[in-house]
């Protein structure tokens, strides 16, 4: 970095002081021949936390090295590793699809080339925190579909779990290998203006997006593979041995060489993909439902040398179309006697079917006394308020503010089913009015957070957006993190929305070793 930096001086003004302009946002005036000053000249900071500087002109200690680059770095060299990039994606196939978009359904995963970068200590809140939230929703999810003493003791409403639809009835009493119902996780996090990170959501019946997480990483080292002979990022590259050993550990017992296989729906997915990218890295069979059978409540898989036995599904179906016989009659995409074989105890599933009810975002309230329930703690991560709509001194909070509020469907994902009340209509809101009165189980409510912002190459400049984070977690014989997730970015200026399918992108996440 330019010693002018460290000591306290901006280099993106020639010495002068920074100031605040409208809004509260402190910006740089850049110097005219500096190749940083052309690159951060539209940098702004406001009260949002910034992932890569505390002040204007002052990098976090951490990201020092990464700022000393790109103040070398010309907006020309930028694009040219970005379309490196973009040309590294395009010819994996790297895709994700829009589904109701008449521009075309398939698209490159937008990428930015800027990592983010997280220190070990944060990471080892993050993975602790984690780590006692999957424990104790796994044993929420055990206690409810048997003994159910959470809601014989009031401590989560028994209305509001039989009520959920992703409930399932049929799971009751079943014996699942190690109680483990969720073995694979992707909490999504964000990063207040204090510094903490708190959950957002849970996504727990089949979280996505770990393929592009390792996708970045790869593509990353291809576009600047110095930076990493001065960093010491931890690697992630082992994801996929990792997630096998996983699964492996849920095989029924005595199946001690058990064979593994992938679920898809097919290629028509938008996540079909990340389910070959997973199948490969795993170097395991990927099947769709035509492809296997059961017998005698044990499942078999097709194969050129006849039928062989399968013992763990990673599924990525849904639960509504895993049985034709036990769930939607129409379903072509799942196995026919699949459930009978689970309830045996012949095959094992990652993730469990009924895991759905703990990833209802009104059972997400209730997170923090789950965790004091079971392991009578303290959650080391918050969750963010939420309020109930069924509850009605909730309800009328939250109406007489929709304009603040951001509002979800509790059975929602990708960023649909939601109001953001400070960014929406008049004609919006009344909309989301009527819904909320019509059908108030069916939707919360939460406080429009500031979430922090990491710089992003726009193609013009270097600019803060909006990031949230998911890491992965893996439950198997121990809980356990790849030290790394998939930080999601609002690619559009303002907007709080990272999910791809709303104009969304991601960026490599890096967290250092001690």
């Amino acid at each position: 970095m330019h010693p002018a930096a460290l000591a306290g001086k901006d280099p993106y003004r020639n010495g002068a002081e920074s100031t605040l302009s409208h809004g509260n946002v402190a910006r740089w005036s850049p110097a005219p021949a500096s190749p940083g000053g052309e690159l951060f000249s539209g940098y702004a900071l406001d009260h949002a936390y910034d992932e890569m500087f505390a002040a204007p002109g002052q990098p976090r200690p951490h990201c020092q090295a990464l700022v000393e680059d790109l103040l070398a770095a010309s907006v020309s060299q930028l694009r040219q590793h970005q379309t490196e990039a973009d040309r590294a994606f395009l010819t994996q196939g790297i895709t994700f699809t829009v589904y109701g978009d008449e521009a075309g359904t398939e698209r490159i995963f937008p990428y930015d080339l800027l990592p983010r970068i997280i220190t070990a200590a944060e990471w080892s809140t993050i993975e602790r925190g984690l780590a006692q939230r999957l424990t104790a929703i796994n044993l929420f999810l055990r206690d409810i579909y048997h003994d159910g003493r959470i809601l014989a003791e009031g401590v989560v409403p028994r209305e509001l779990v039989y009520s959920c639809r992703h409930y399932r009835r049929e799971m009751r009493g079943v014996c699942v290998h190690r109680d483990i119902y969720v073995s694979i996780a992707g909490t999504d996090l964000v990063r207040l203006d204090d510094g903490r990170f708190v959950v957002l959501e849970d996504n727990l019946r089949v979280p996505s997006g770990v393929s592009y997480m390792l996708a970045n990483r790869d593509v990353m080292k291809r576009v600047f593979p110095g930076l990493f002979a001065r960093y010491h990022v931890s690697p992630i590259a082992d994801y996929g041995q990792a997630l096998l050993a996983t699964l492996r550990t849920l095989a029924p017992p005595n199946r001690s060489d058990p064979t593994v296989v992938v679920l898809t729906p097919g290629v028509g997915n938008s996540a079909y993909f990340e389910h070959a990218f997973l199948a490969r890295e795993m170097g395991v069979p990927l099947v769709e439902g035509r492809d296997l059978l059961t017998h005698d409540n044990i499942v078999y898989m097709r194969t050129t040398s006849g039928l062989r036995r399968v013992d763990v599904i990673y599924r990525r179906v849904d639960d509504d179309f895993l049985d034709p016989l036990a769930f939607r009659p129409d379903s072509r995409l799942g196995v026919a006697g699949l459930l009978n074989a689970y309830r045996a105890g012949n095959v094992s599933l990652g993730n469990a079917i009924g895991t759905g009810v703990a990833d209802d975002k009104a059972i997400y309230a209730y997170v923090p006394d789950i965790i004091r329930f079971y392991l009578s703690e303290e959650p080391m991560l918050s969750n963010v308020e939420t309020y109930l709509m069924h509850k009605p001194a909730d309800r009328q909070y939250v109406l007489e503010r929709l304009d603040q509020m951001v509002v979800k469907a509790v059975g929602e994902s990708g960023g649909y089913g939601m109001l953001i009340g400070p960014h929406s209509t008049a004609v919006q809101r009344a909309a989301f009015r009527d819904k909320i009165l019509a059908e108030p189980r069916n939707f919360i409510a939460q406080p429009t957070l500031t979430f922090s912002r990491a710089a992003c190459f726009t193609g013009e400049s270097i600019e803060p957006r909006h990031v949230d984070l998911r890491p992965y977690v893996l439950y198997g014989d121990r809980v356990r993190l790849v030290p790394g997730g998939l930080t999601r970015v609002a690619l559009r200026k303002g907007s709080l929305v990272v999910n791809s399918s709303q104009g969304g992108g991601s960026k490599d996440t890096w967290v250092l070793q001690d």
